[in-house]
């Protein structure tokens, strides 16, 4: 007699109906995942993850409420309460392994989602066949980077070397939480000054919002 394999319990955070809908298509089509619902944004997928217990987590970045990294600390708070019912029949790990499937590759996207310890980063240009490549790796212990991020992310040395000394100092304040006007004050510039060398800073890291900005 066959053993049969047991499939590896996936939820898919995604704020895109048709690349959410396609995406759960195709690995329930596959045999090989079961997926254990779908979300939109995070109060969805808190809601749906404090009542079902997965092996994956597979996210997008950019969500219609939010910050989907945004998800892991969260996941972290709640590890010590959920996922230990003792009629829990899933046997996974408490925290599922976490992957980011998104449009971004630059640095500061890629290098905060592996900060925040995501175990697989692959752009949506990727097929799902290499989707799944990267889960499985995840899924064995190994870290997985799409080829476009890890470039950038190798360059990232000196695309920091790029930032003048009154960059990098705006920089360090932004990341310490100070407005334009506090960051103006401390330096002796006007804020119109402090929003011209902020746009140099985000033309130079590729990065979008002053949120990632804080979040380096």
């Amino acid at each position: 007699m066959t053993e049969r394999k047991e499939k590896t319990g996936i939820i898919i955070i995604e704020d895109h109906p048709v690349m959410r809908n396609n995406l759960a298509a195709w690995f329930e089509a596959s045999g090989r995942w079961n997926v254990d619902g779908t979300a939109s944004g995070l109060a969805e997928a808190k809601d749906l993850l404090t009542r079902v217990q997965t092996g994956l987590l597979l996210l997008d970045i950019q969500l219609e409420d939010g910050w989907g990294l945004d998800i892991i600390p969260w996941l972290t708070e709640q590890s010590g309460i959920t996922g230990q019912s003792a009629d829990m029949q899933n046997s996974g790990p408490e925290m599922p392994v976490t992957a980011v499937y998104s449009a971004f590759d630059d640095y500061a996207h890629v290098s905060a989602a592996l900060g925040m310890g995501v175990k697989a980063y692959i752009t949506k240009r990727r097929s799902e066949e290499e989707l799944e490549k990267a889960l499985l790796t995840a899924l064995a212990g190994g870290i997985y980077i799409d080829e476009d991020a890890k470039a950038k992310l190798s360059n990232v040395t000196d695309l920091f070397r790029l930032l003048t000394k009154r960059e990098t100092e705006i920089l360090t304040l932004v990341k310490n939480g100070y407005s334009n006007i506090q960051i103006a004050a401390s330096l002796g510039i006007s804020r119109r000054t402090v929003e011209n060398i902020l746009s140099c800073v985000y033309d130079k890291t590729g990065i979008r919002s002053r949120l990632e900005l804080e979040r380096l």
